[in-house]
């Protein structure tokens, strides 16, 4: 399959996947710990790939996403953004909000 292919099926098929160095219980950089960090913080469950055991997709999913940097959050399909963001919308309520909401959502 098509390493594209790959990657749009993960977005599409998880409600809420994080793509970071690592697993948010080992993260491998300061920018994904915070990431998984704030994203655990908001009590929903969430998948997530460690791009430094998918060199294929840690060289593609810049491409894919018009992003350039890791770790990247995709909410329903969407690019959220990278630690910055998560951060700055954790500490304003909104990350909360958007994945519980996602979660329920998907739930039904």
């Amino acid at each position: 399959m098509d390493i594209m292919q790959t990657i749009k099926e993960q977005i599409e098929g998880n409600t809420i996947i994080l793509y970071m160095k690592g697993s948010p219980e080992a993260p491998q950089c300061g920018f994904s710990s915070k990431s998984s960090q704030v994203l655990m913080a908001c009590g929903q469950k969430f998948a997530y790939v460690d791009i430094l055991s998918n060199p294929e997709i840690r060289s593609n999913l810049p491409k894919y996403a018009n992003w350039p940097t890791f770790p990247q959050l995709y909410v329903d399909g969407e690019l959220i953004g990278g630690c910055d963001i998560l951060v700055e919308m954790y500490e304003s309520g909104e990350l909360k909000t958007l994945v519980t909401d996602a979660v329920a959502a998907a739930n039904g």
